[in-house]
């Protein structure tokens, strides 16, 4: 399945099993805390400054 910007942090981390790492790479650090079941990866890249794009071409990669 291709991730989307539009699709749930909490759902990403479900279908992807190595998301976790990838995202507290670009320093998402707080993926278990309960507004990242509700944050798009969109609204948590903009958010945190980070290009939206570039997380999804390293989560799709």
């Amino acid at each position: 399945m291709e991730i989307t910007k539009d699709m749930l942090i909490g759902d990403i981390l479900k279908i992807k099993p190595n998301a976790a790492s990838i995202l507290m790479s670009f320093g998402m650090g707080c993926l278990g805390c309960p507004s990242s079941q509700m944050e798009s990866l969109e609204q948590a890249a903009a958010v945190h400054g980070i290009d939206v794009e570039q997380i999804i071409k390293k989560l799709n990669a």
